[in-house]
């Protein structure tokens, strides 16, 4: 088993050997299946901070779904709603509620990224579709993943319009300020009893990514529950999906939690980056994101010992970390800053990270047992543990 400290061998690898035959640039927008993108769009603008950008519905044409637009700095959501009882879309929501169906991916040739991973054994979401406006064309292709997840190509390159052809500038005179999130750092996945491994397989054939980082139910456990996890990353480490399975355990983890609520396997929790973790997450409780309860206060005494194996000092000022429940975590590289919302649905499916680094390259391995005692926490209210 690799654990934190391979982390930079690990990327090492990736960066050196890694196949290249499906170059990715970037996450290029996540879309939600919602209940109602209108008053879901109003949330994540109110309570995110992420301002309004581009609009698809009735008065662009669109008959059978409606999708608003929200952006903050390089992270793009797209939240979609059917507009009648015989739309697909309908199926998703009444199976799994609100949630993750698509993670699109930046390339520069959406053609061939679909005949490589179609190729390597794919399950073909979406053909290529050449989609032009009086702005220019994007090209689009898609692959199912996990679940019902899927990942679409969009080739972008030669187009200038505000999102998608289809979509029409969203204007609107409500647009509270950003909160400071800056791209998206990682998106985990949870999927059922002994499946990790197979979509780690299936990362590493179809799609060309590397398993650089990897916690079994020894590093991550409690009292009361167990989780597995492999991170997998692309060639130049700009993608990385972590991989989730439930593990045996005294009483249900929060794998199992998601995957009896969402019934099945799916995106768990996307995890944004921001420069200024203290900022943003103050603006974020002031606004009325919840967090996950405050680690006790040993978690927080044991911290400078914890940076100083790894030959780090903090920066920020411990009380003011303490006092907003934000965790701290160091590797050889540097230190992280993390804290993780309660679940943004009325299931206890999907939730947000806000994540600071200083130069770790890890997801916080030295934080698990105090955010999954946390999280069972709240398992315990709501009686699923």
């Amino acid at each position: 088993m690799k654990d934190i400290k391979s982390v930079n061998y690990g990327l090492e690898k990736i960066f050196k050997g890694a196949q290249d035959f499906l170059p990715l640039l970037g996450t290029d927008y996540v879309e939600f299946y919602v209940g109602n993108a209108k008053q879901a769009a109003h949330f994540y603008k109110t309570a995110f901070g992420f301002q309004s950008h581009a609009y698809k519905g009735l008065e662009t044409g669109s008959k059978d779904s409606v999708s608003y637009v929200l952006k903050q700095d390089k992270i793009c959501l797209v939240l979609t709603t059917p507009l009648n009882s015989k739309s697909i879309i309908n199926e998703h929501l009444v199976k799994h509620g609100d949630g993750v169906k698509v993670i699109a991916l930046w390339v520069e040739d959406a053609k061939k990224a679909y005949e490589e991973t179609t190729s390597r054994g794919a399950k073909s979401y979406m053909v290529p579709v050449v989609e032009k406006d009086e702005h220019g064309e994007v090209v689009r292709s898609g692959i199912y993943t996990y679940g019902e997840t899927v990942h679409i190509f969009v080739e972008r390159k030669n187009y200038k319009g505000t999102f998608l052809p289809g979509y029409r500038k969203w204007e609107s005179n409500y647009n509270p300020k950003p909160v400071g999130l800056k791209f998206i750092d990682h998106m985990v996945g949870n999927v059922g009893w002994g499946q990790m491994n197979t979509w780690v397989k299936w990362y590493e054939d179809v799609m060309g990514f590397e398993n650089f980082l990897s916690f079994d139910d020894k590093q991550i456990h409690t009292e009361y529950s167990a989780l597995m996890s492999k991170v997998m990353s692309n060639g130049n480490g700009r993608i990385k999906f972590p991989i989730n399975e439930p593990a045996k355990g005294r009483k249900r983890s929060q794998i199992e939690e998601y995957l009896d609520f969402y019934e099945g396997a799916g995106v768990q929790h996307i995890a944004v980056a921001t420069d200024d973790i203290i900022t943003a997450v103050s603006q974020l409780k002031s606004r009325g994101v919840e967090f996950l309860s405050t680690p006790p206060e040993a978690y927080y005494k044991a911290v400078p010992e914890r940076l100083h194996q790894h030959n780090h000092e903090l920066r920020e000022n411990i009380e003011t970390l303490k006092s907003l429940g934000i965790m701290i975590d160091a590797d050889e590289e540097g230190y992280l800053l993390q804290i993780f919302t309660k679940p943004v649905e009325d299931r206890p499916t999907l939730f947000f990270e806000i994540i600071q680094r200083m130069g770790a390259r890890g997801f916080g391995a030295g934080n698990f047992k105090a955010l999954f005692e946390s999280i069972e926490r709240e398992q315990a209210n709501r009686g699923t543990l």
